[in-house]
């Protein structure tokens, strides 16, 4: 099955959210544990027991395995290895971006099946020009793999390039609709996602792509159900609502954060 339609099955079968791994300093220290590859690797393992199988979406934040070194990438590997096939599909937010030969190897790394970090999809940045990016397509499209571009981030400092114009479109507008290109006819909808935050207030470009529109900021960091509504109406049936810390604060009970994700659902479905 294709991305698209893996991504469409799980969130009929668990709801749309998607939960972060996010083991920062301040959060391992709120669940007792030290900030160590070791409180790391309990950390991990927790996040694994309480959402693999229970929730569409699992993303762990790369970032927050990396700053402990090789031994942090090695508990993010076996993270990674723990959640897949459990029918939670795994978004590694890696964020890479290259040309030429290093884009190659990144999409390698992280989206051919027999890699040791396969994930199901990983998350890019198209700012180096969308035609850097195809190395992850092709890759992608090889493996039934799936790609979230940035698109329209929240972040303060994005809209100088996200929101410049380049002929008669912003830059985030001519992102999105390269994305709705690759995705045309598919069904029930594409492998390429966008990322586009819940709490950007407005969005004037069109975000009917035909694919998955990957939303950060929802719940924790200010986003609302009514947000996900207004920005994305027509659309909505496409939005996976990420969540990290709206959820993760419920830990380190495995059952709360069971229940914390499935709240976060019912919200969402009830919308």
């Amino acid at each position: 099955m294709s991305f698209g339609s893996r991504a469409r099955a799980a969130m009929q079968a668990y709801g749309p959210a998607c939960v972060g791994i996010d083991p920062h300093a301040a959060l391992l220290e709120a669940w007792g544990l030290p900030d160590s590859v070791e409180g790391l690797d309990r950390f991990a393992s927790t996040c694994v027991e309480a959402f693999a199988g229970q929730v569409a979406f699992v993303k762990p934040q790369s970032a927050f395995f990396e700053r402990f070194g090789a031994r942090g990438v090695v508990v993010l590997e076996r993270t990674i290895e723990d959640l897949r096939h459990t029918g939670s599909l795994v978004v590694l937010d890696v964020k890479r971006g290259d040309i030429g030969s290093t884009a190659q190897a990144y999409a390698d790394a992280y989206l051919d099946d027999d890699a040791p970090m396969a994930a199901d999809a990983i998350t890019v940045s198209p700012y180096l020009g969308f035609g850097s990016l195809q190395p992850f397509f092709d890759v992608a499209e090889k493996n039934d793999a799936g790609v979230f571009v940035l698109a329209l981030t929240s972040n303060p400092e994005g809209p100088e390039v996200q929101h410049a114009v380049s002929g008669d479109r912003t830059v985030a507008g001519n992102v999105l609709a390269q994305l709705a290109t690759l995705n045309a006819g598919a069904e029930p909808m594409g492998a390429y996602g966008a990322v586009v935050g819940a709490t950007i207030g407005d969005a004037a470009e069109d975000l009917a792509i035909n694919g998955p529109l990957l939303v950060p900021g929802f719940g924790a960091q200010g986003g609302t159900v009514g947000d996900i509504r207004r920005l994305f109406g027509d659309v909505i049936d496409n939005v996976i609502p990420s969540t990290s810390r709206g959820v993760l604060s419920a830990g380190p009970d495995v059952q709360a954060l069971r229940d914390s994700a499935a709240r976060v659902n019912a919200e969402l479905v009830g919308s």
